[in-house]
C-alpha cells in the first residue's frame, strides 16, 4: 500500500489540476505559505488536518475526499463501530481516525487520534486552523501545548479551545496517548 501522504499528495494535486489553479492561487486563496502548500503537495512533509480542513472548506469539498479520497454519502445518520473507523496516519507521530466519514455537509469532524509516544521533549506538531476544537483523552496522558501555555490533560479530561491559536500534542509517560478531538 502506498504511503498516505503520497496518496493525500496526489488528490491534492489533482484538486489543483481539476480546478486549473496554479500552487500559488491555491496557496493565497486559502491563506497557507507557498512553501507549506507545496511540500503538501508534494509528499514529502507531513500534512496537517488543519491546512487539508482549509483547502476543504474553501473549494467546498468534503474533508474526507482529500484525507481517504472517498466522498461522503449518508445525509441522514453514519455508524461507526468500535475500531472501524477510516484510518490516515497523516504524520508519523499521529493517527486519525475519522468518526463521521460517511456524513455528507457535517458540521464537525470528529476523529479519534493516537499520538505515539516519543522521545523527543516538545510537542511534535503545531497546527492553527479557524474554528474551535473540542479534545477528550480516552486513554493515557497528553501535553498540549496551546498558545505557548502548557497543559497536561489527564484520562478523562478535556478541553475546548480556539484552534487559531497555535497547538501541538505529546504523548507522555513513554505511552501512546488516545483522544477524541472535534473540530469545528
Amino acid at each position: 500500500m502506498e504511503d498516505p501522504i503520497k496518496q493525500i499528495a496526489q488528490r491534492l494535486r489533482g484538486l489543483r489540476d481539476v480546478l486549473e489553479l496554479s500552487a500559488e492561487e491555491v496557496a493565497r486563496d486559502c491563506n497557507l505559505p507557498l512553501d507549506d502548500y507545496e511540500r503538501a503537495e508534494s509528499g514529502t512533509a507531513d500534512i496537517s488536518v488543519s491546512l487539508l480542513q482549509q483547502i476543504a472548506r474553501r473549494y467546498g469539498i468534503a474533508l474526507d475526499t482529500l484525507m481517504f479520497g472517498e466522498e461522503p454519502k449518508m445525509s441522514t445518520y453514519f455508524l461507526t463501530r468500535a475500531g472501524c473507523g477510516v484510518s490516515v496516519e497523516r504524520t508519523k507521530a499521529y493517527k486519525y481516525q475519522a468518526l463521521a466519514a460517511g456524513f455528507r455537509n457535517r458540521k464537525a469532524d470528529p476523529f479519534i487520534v493516537t499520538v505515539e509516544a516519543g522521545a523527543d521533549d516538545a510537542p511534535t506538531h503545531r497546527n492553527s486552523h479557524a474554528g474551535q476544537e473540542f479534545n477528550l483523552v480516552l486513554s493515557g496522558r497528553l501535553l498540549l501545548t496551546i498558545a505557548g501555555k502548557e497543559l497536561i490533560l489527564n484520562e478523562g479530561d478535556s478541553i475546548y479551545f480556539d484552534s487559531l491559536q497555535p497547538h501541538g500534542m505529546k504523548a507522555l509517560d513513554g505511552k501512546n496517548v488516545r483522544f477524541l478531538a472535534i473540530i469545528l
